[in-house]
């Protein structure tokens, strides 16, 4: 690795930026973690074995790059602001441990195979699609570490009931063990965020637990909780007339049944339901050939 940016001191990045012509670019939702021992931390919990390939999710200046590769592990980088991409080459190119994928990551992992770790600092706008696209396109990490915008990390790891909980909260509590690392607030970040983050570690559950969950189960709750206000009955008539001929009252009669199959309160709400409630109704779907 060549000679590094302060990587703690805003005015050493501004200084490290402009001799490249190139400045912080906020559509990108560029927020550099400016805090070493936050940064230790979070490759703390993703205790990559020296060797493996860790995934890295805007990887912008390298920080967590040169962290991740001191502790003897393999970096595939992804980014796409190209000024950076440009600097990546010029700090980590030397590196036979470091490769870099330029563009956005959204698209650009469907072509990469996959990895056990993954780590990122996730903008507020990809964070729940990115997640989203791993999880149902089959691409499952065996841990990852990730800084998120506390809204988000809220979402992920609410329970049943709570005001966060939604089908993003079922959707990577179906697969992963989410844990709070630690909270990061806005002065952490250069430039500074509005808003406080969080990191979080997610260890993936086993592989009998995971073939449990189909991409009919993931497209269900997401119609499940399409109306937060209505009942599960409501929600889960709507889903089931889009998929299904027949006139108003078949369908209710069949929605009746399906949720008294699956042992689930017609006036109950998705927002009150665990992971296992709605795999239940899943599977009474599916062998009812709904799915």
């Amino acid at each position: 690795m060549r000679n590094l940016p302060d990587y703690d001191s805003p005015s050493a990045i501004n200084a490290f930026l402009r001799e490249r012509g190139l400045a912080v670019r906020k559509r990108f939702g560029q927020n550099f973690l400016i805090r070493r021992g936050a940064r230790e931390k979070l490759t703390d919990a993703l205790a990559p074995p020296e060797g493996c390939l860790v995934w890295e999710i805007g990887a912008g200046l390298g920080a967590m790059t040169s962290i991740l590769l001191d502790r003897g592990a393999r970096v595939k980088a992804f980014e796409i602001d190209r000024g950076f991409c440009g600097i990546l080459t010029e700090l980590f190119s030397d590196s036979k441990n470091f490769s870099l994928v330029e563009g956005d990551a959204l698209e650009t992992w469907k072509g990469e195979g996959g990895a056990e770790f993954l780590a990122g600092n996730l903008p507020y706008n990809i964070a729940a699609r990115l997640m989203g696209a791993f999880i149902e396109g089959g691409l499952f990490f065996r841990r990852m570490a990730l800084t998120v915008q506390r809204e988000v990390a809220r979402r992920m790891v609410a329970k049943p009931g709570s005001p966060d909980y939604s089908s993003f909260s079922v959707l990577c509590s179906s697969v992963y063990t989410v844990k709070p690392i630690i909270v990061l607030k806005g002065d952490c970040f250069y430039p500074a965020p509005n808003v406080d983050s969080e990191g979080l570690c997610l260890e993936l559950k086993d592989e009998a637990c995971r073939k449990r969950y189909t991409p009919f189960f993931y497209r269900m709750v997401r119609a499940l909780f399409a109306s937060r206000r209505k009942t599960l009955k409501n929600n889960l008539l709507t889903f089931i007339k889009s998929r299904t001929p027949g006139d108003g009252r078949e369908s209710g009669e069949l929605c009746a049944g399906l949720l008294q199959t699956a042992g689930l309160p017609p006036a109950e709400r998705a927002e009150n339901l665990a992971c296992e409630d709605f795999l239940r109704l899943s599977n009474v779907l599916t062998r009812c050939s709904l799915s």
